[in-house]
């Protein structure tokens, strides 16, 4: 008589070591950000300041089709929101600051990527990644990818198709990477900002591994509308593709896109609404961009996640509760037998523990909290969190 056993094996993409995470090996990020050296309006130096005081350890200064290693000069409009900056910019760093006057008008030269983050980096406790937002479009459709741990400057491409413009991009990104030996990766960014990346877009990619299920600015439409799905709906459309496809799962990350650092208005694009909680062996660039590509991170606006643990029976939450906040956890898994991904299992509270089924293949979770956001991107937004998906794989032996 034979015996059917059924076994559980794992391929994790994410939560590899999350069993054995601990607090010091948490670090906090942004990877999307602007300054000066494009349409953001406040000094490099002067946004790492910000992010350092309110408790993260790394960021990325993301400017539009620079990596701002060139001279550029800024007139300081005392008309517009530089006139502020430049104010509290000279306050703050004095001798740092370089300007010209020419006439009545006073000019300041903006510090190069390689000059802010000499001042700004701080080994162990901060860091400063470089960053390029290659802007393009096709026809009207917007196609923005950003570049981490940018080697040198990727033009804008141009193609035939929005497919053909991203795998321009991505193909420039995996070159360089080889080319460097340096650990670059991309990300698409907001693909509902004009509705421009459509999930059967990214289904065609290939090499593409990141890209933002949150971004904090208010013309990104991250929920969709009535004639479009939202980021998350997307996310897992594509990840049942590249499953089927037998590619590597898209990660989410949530970023926020920040521009305005001196008014604070749901109408504009403010620091501090979104980020990723990486678990790293240490601080650097290194660590944490392999940490990213293993999935080792989750995204959030604003819910923190104190535990989780994957073993061969289960896949268990535990948020870190604020006192009066209420949470529900959700799980979502690819099944067999099913097109799309669901909802597998829902828990109130701070703990949730889903055990898996045979006929899992991938399974994500997120958490929606009742706290609303101190600084939303619209009225109402709540905070949340969303891990990234893995693989199970079921196998029978006969």
């Amino acid at each position: 008589m034979k015996t059917k056993t059924i076994f559980l094996a794992f391929f994790l993409i994410s939560f590899h070591f999350y069993p054995q995470s601990t607090p010091e090996g948490w670090y906090k990020g942004n990877l999307h950000t602007h300054s000066l050296w494009s349409d953001g309006d406040d000094f490099p130096e002067m946004i790492i300041d910000w992010y350092k005081e309110n408790g993260y350890q790394f960021v990325a200064i993301s400017d539009h089709n620079t990596i701002a290693d060139k001279e550029k000069w800024v007139f300081v409009n005392s008309k517009t929101a530089i006139g502020n900056a430049f104010t509290n910019y000279l306050k703050r760093f004095d001798k740092w600051v370089e300007t010209v006057q020419r006439g009545d008008s006073v000019f300041v030269k903006l510090k190069t990527f390689y000059e802010y983050k000499s001042l700004m980096y701080d080994a162990g406790k901060f860091l400063v990644i470089a960053s390029e937002e290659v802007t393009a479009k096709f026809e009207d459709k917007h196609v923005h990818i950003n570049v981490t741990n940018i080697q040198s400057e990727i033009q804008p491409q141009q193609g035939n198709s929005v497919v053909e413009v991203m795998q321009k991009t991505l193909n420039l990104v995996t070159q360089q990477r080889a080319l460097s030996n340096a650990p670059v990766f991309a990300h698409i960014n907001h693909p509902n900002f004009g509705y421009s990346i459509k999930a059967e877009d990214m289904m065609k990619l290939n090499g593409e591994r990141f890209f933002e299920v949150y971004n904090g600015h208010p013309l990104v439409h991250n929920e969709g509308d009535e004639n479009h799905i939202g980021t998350e709906e997307i996310w897992d459309l594509v990840n049942v593709s590249y499953f089927k496809q037998k590619k590597p799962l898209l990660l989410g990350l949530a970023t926020d896109d920040s521009h305005n650092y001196h008014k604070i208005s749901p109408k504009l694009s403010n620091p501090g609404r979104g980020w990723v909680m990486v678990n790293a062996d240490s601080l650097t660039t290194g660590k944490i961009i392999t940490s990213l590509e293993k999935g080792n991170f989750y995204a959030t606006s604003g819910v923190i996640i104190k535990t989780t643990r994957v073993d061969d029976k289960s896949y268990r939450l535990e948020i870190r509760g604020e006192e009066g906040v209420n949470y529900k956890i959700y799980f979502y898994g690819y099944q067999t037998g099913h097109e799309n991904v669901r909802e597998v299992a829902t828990f109130d509270g701070n703990i949730g523990e889903y055990f898996f089924s045979k006929k899992d293949l991938f399974v994500r979770a997120k958490i929606i909290s009742d706290k609303i956001k101190q600084n939303p991107y619209k009225a109402g937004e709540v905070e949340q969190a969303w891990t990234q998906p893995f693989l199970i794989s079921f196998q029978t032996d006969n």
